[in-house]
């Protein structure tokens, strides 16, 4: 019987840290999760002040890339 509550705590230790390595990690991806969050909002509010500041420039970009997308996406 010894041995096994012995094997049995030993098995109970090995869970608990693997669901505190679990938690942590989970935290960790959490926190980079909204940091990427953040920092899409953030482009995207460049954008929107670079669109606004330089129409004529941001129509200019915006045709020379979908030029180069039909390009691409035809196949030629």
């Amino acid at each position: 019987m010894e041995i096994i509550d012995k094997a049995a705590n030993s098995a109970n230790e090995t869970v608990d840290k693997v669901a505190s390595a679990t938690n942590q990690a989970a935290e960790a991806l959490g926190k980079k999760g909204e940091q990427l969050k953040n920092a899409e909002q953030q482009l995207i509010e460049d954008c929107r002040v670079y669109v606004r500041d330089n129409p004529i420039t941001s129509v200019g970009i915006a045709v020379a890339a979908g030029f180069l997308l039909s390009r691409v996406v035809s196949g030629r």
